[in-house]
């Protein structure tokens, strides 16, 4: 039901999403001005290091789910994932160099890969599947509250002219409770199933769930038609927006994302996961045409406006994608469905964002923009040919 309080695990792991986001926006939305300006990097870097960074995370959520459903404990895993990120991530206000960048944004992301399967894994084990969608959507939505506070926090910093390294330094407060949080909120031991088998079955992709290979398939062509954010921040850079105005356009995006990420996952368990998902991502091809065609220089108000669209777009099938993996997936091979579809959605992020930085710098944006747009219109084809008609009702699933 609706109505129904959510779990205190739910509960614990969305505000630390909260505040870990928080810490974690006062820096991505800065990373690329800073590689760029600061230190000399260009497209093409940026696009490595956000792609290789989101793909060691995902090849490592895998790794973790599979612990997970061994019966490793699940709060430590979430715990050391955590701490790890914000132990690396306030030392690349100290870098010298894009390499130092990349080495540390490489174990900011190594935390999340060890922390995202079994926290998901936890979240779609603590509810029942017809209030799963609700539960991912609070989470997501702390998640983009978090960056919203983030991006304000570093506006109010960089206005008080504190220097680009201090306030990315600086997200080491924030980072110190998130880790607090953890220790005191949740149980001692976390697992994702009642009796942890000693040997999980053989992991194959015949092993899984005709529909969640269904929904890894156009998810995995989604995930080389990603734009990374990166990129839009630059994209608006060439608009007129100033580095300070960055902060708050990423903290307006993160806004749109909280107020859209909750009711879309109540509206993924009401009308079904598929209809949410080819709606979202048909929206995102038509903004991405729209950012492609977009003339530059732009008002800013159109830059303002396509940025905030896309984001919102992005949260608005973020707990529909995540509830159908836990809706499909075998209690003992939860963790391990969950780290296989963060493996599959983000390891063809590196080479989708490699090419899209690559076409941005030797032919322009507008190009890239565009072939994001069809890639991404392949991925809606490829869902709605899997889905036939859209799937029954979430509660009709097995837990």
């Amino acid at each position: 039901m609706v109505t129904q309080a959510l779990p205190r695990t739910v509960v614990v792991l969305g505000l630390v999403s909260l505040l870990n986001d928080a810490a974690s926006e006062m820096v991505t939305p800065l990373l690329p001005v800073f590689l760029v300006a600061t230190l000399g990097a260009g497209p093409t870097i940026v696009g490595l290091i956000e792609g290789l960074a989101e793909t060691t995370a995902s090849l490592l959520k895998l790794v973790s789910g599979r612990l997970a459903d061994r019966g490793w404990n699940a709060r430590g895993l979430v715990l050391g994932g955590y701490t790890l990120s914000n132990l690396a991530r306030p030392l690349i206000g100290l870098a010298i160099s894009w390499t130092f960048v990349l080495g540390l944004r490489f174990l900011d992301r190594v935390g999340k890969g060890i922390r995202s399967a079994p926290r998901d894994a936890m979240i779609a084990t603590a509810i029942a599947p017809e209030g799963r969608g609700r539960a991912f959507g609070f989470q997501r939505s702390m998640d983009h509250t978090g960056a919203v506070i983030g991006p304000l926090l570093a506006f109010a910093l960089l206005a008080q002219n504190v220097a680009l390294r201090d306030v990315i330094a600086a997200s080491a407060v924030i980072g110190t409770v998130v880790v607090a949080l953890l220790l005191f909120g949740l149980g001692p031991r976390e697992v994702v199933q009642a009796r942890p088998e000693p040997r999980s079955a053989p992991l194959t992709w015949r092993g899984l769930d005709v529909r969640l290979r269904r929904l890894l398939t156009a998810c995995a062509i989604l995930a080389l038609a990603t734009t990374p954010e990166a990129f839009l921040v630059l994209w608006a850079r060439e608009r007129g927006i100033s580095i300070a105005d960055v902060a708050l356009l990423w903290a307006s995006a993160s806004l749109l994302k909280m107020a859209v990420a909750y009711p879309a996952g109540i509206l993924s368990d009401r009308l079904g996961r598929g209809v949410v998902l080819v709606t979202g991502w048909a929206i995102r091809v038509a903004l991405l045409a729209f950012l492609a065609l977009a003339p530059a220089p732009a008002h800013r108000a159109t830059a303002w406006t396509l940025f905030i669209l896309y984001a919102g777009s992005l949260a608005l099938t973020e707990a529909a994608e995540r509830s159908l993996v836990g809706d499909v997936a075998p209690p003992d091979q939860r963790g391990t469905a969950f780290g296989v579809y963060h493996l599959v959605t983000g390891l063809l992020i590196l080479p989708g964002a490699l090419v899209f930085g690559i076409v941005w710098e030797y032919v322009g944006a507008s190009y890239a923009f565009a072939m994001a747009a069809m890639l991404t219109a392949l991925a809606v084809a490829s869902m709605w040919g899997a889905l036939g008609r859209f799937p029954a009702g979430p509660a009709r699933v097995r837990r």
